[in-house]
């Protein structure tokens, strides 16, 4: 049988008081990506034919952060069933499937998202998605008929003990069939402990009116909302469970996977090793061969093939890291390309900058790239030799094989394959330093 139109209604109205935040709940972040966006990335991998998200007035940082979805706003706060008839307008004329979803429950996979949909294939008009969480919990239930498809759903407020005993608890997920959505929507009441239109009553009402129901079953973790802190973090550490699998399975080697960060768009090729402690903000690819050592902070930066970061290492948004080139320990690198086997060993900020293939950068090297005002680059040939604690004063060029001398202040552009050294004339006072010594000792004896 073929599949039926896909579309999505998710609702993020909800504020989040227990975040304790002045910012929306659903764009508190996940592995570098804002809840709604996860449920929406997420749905996307379905490609539905129309895609709404329901807000609250006011809240134009949602709306922004849904897009490409299309907003919707929920006037007042009256609850679930109220918020998705938000969507009438936006899928007027629409007749196949509709998945009602939640911008906090950023862990829902794409393949469960299907499953649901598909769950109306044998004639359903309503799919509920339960779970069975492992310990105590005030969620509704889910009250089954002798052939476990859903008679109805009962917020734990309104549940006696006997179906608060029952164990397939309601995540609130649903897919619903779109020709009968919006008149199931009409009809439910807030004849409810709390005074609101729950959204969960559908379910009730679609089989007083002798239309199927369909259970799916999801793990725990992916159906879980998230309503503080602490369940932010627990959702954090799911995501950077999965990340890591998905590491692995690229072939990557992480022999302390728990302390290593990674974010939604981390990138590895194979054979890559990622050493302790290391932490991969949005925007990293990491391609086949290359070695992190531990302890190192990436952001917005390509490490090639082959090459080496670390320990201890900085990589900034800009940063391209050549093919068997070298980053080592105490080295921050930002806005700069090093080629093919350039090496900035240890102690050394290299920014706006071009370092040719096969340079080195001595310890204690800087490029001077702001001048308080504007960012300047530097150039820095093939082959070229920079000594250690030399600062290099841009705009400036440093020609191909050139050597600038340790200690050096470079503010001049230096031609290739020549030697410049800058530095104060050395003097030296003989027996100063012992004639000082001895000043000093008979200034101590005579206190």
């Amino acid at each position: 049988m073929a599949r039926r139109s896909l579309a999505a209604v998710v609702l993020a109205a909800g504020r989040g008081e227990r975040m304790r935040s002045s910012m929306p709940k659903v764009l508190h972040e996940i592995a570098g990506r804002t809840m709604i966006a996860h449920v929406l990335d997420t749905l996307g991998e379905l490609a539905p034919q129309r895609a709404v998200c329901i807000t609250g007035p006011g809240m134009d940082r949602v709306a922004a952060g849904a897009v490409p979805a299309e907003t919707a706003v929920q006037a007042e706060p009256l609850g679930t069933a109220h918020a998705v008839l938000a969507a009438r307008d936006a899928l007027a004329g629409f007749d196949g499937t509709v998945l009602v979803l939640f911008a906090d429950t950023p862990l829902l996979r794409a393949s469960t998202m299907q499953a649901l949909a598909d769950s109306l294939a044998d004639g359903a008009a309503v799919a509920v998605l339960g779970m069975r969480p492992s310990g105590a919990n005030q969620y509704g239930r889910v009250v089954q008929d002798v052939g476990g498809k859903p008679q109805a759903i009962v917020e734990w407020r309104d549940a006696g003990p006997d179906v608060r005993a029952l164990p397939v608890c309601n995540s609130g997920i649903m897919a619903v069939d779109g020709r009968c959505l919006f008149s199931l929507l009409e009809r439910v009441g807030n004849d409810n402990a709390k005074g609101e239109y729950y959204l969960t009553d559908i379910v009730a009402l679609a089989r007083a009116d002798g239309m199927g129901t369909a259970l799916v079953e999801a793990a725990e973790e992916e159906a879980l909302g998230i309503n503080s802190r602490a369940e932010l973090a627990g959702a954090e550490a799911a995501m950077q469970r999965r990340l890591r699998e998905r590491a692995f399975a690229a072939g990557v080697t992480m022999p302390m996977p728990e302390t290593v960060y990674l974010s939604y768009d981390t990138r590895f090729g194979r054979d890559v090793t990622v050493g302790p402690n290391t932490v991969f903000l949005t925007g990293v690819t990491v391609e086949e061969g290359a070695e992190i050592r531990a302890f190192c902070h990436l952001k917005g930066a390509i490490v090639r093939s082959g090459a080496r970061v670390g320990p201890y290492a900085r990589l900034r948004p800009g940063a391209d890291v050549g093919p068997g080139a070298g980053v080592g320990n105490f080295v921050e690198v930002k806005n700069a390309v090093l080629e093919a086997g350039s090496k900035a060993n240890h102690l050394a900020y290299i920014g706006d900058a071009h370092v040719g293939a096969d340079a080195n950068i001595g310890a204690g090297t800087i490029t001077c790239n702001y001048d308080g005002f504007r960012k300047h680059r530097t150039e820095i040939g093939a082959g070229a030799f920079i000594g250690s604690n030399t600062a290099l004063v841009a705009p400036v060029t440093v020609g191909p094989g050139a050597v600038v001398g340790a200690g050096s202040t470079v503010s001049r552009n230096v031609e290739a394959d020549a030697l410049v050294v800058e530095r104060a004339q050395q003097t030296e006072r003989k027996g100063w330093a012992a004639r000082l010594r001895m000043r000093r000792n008979r200034q101590s004896s005579g206190d």
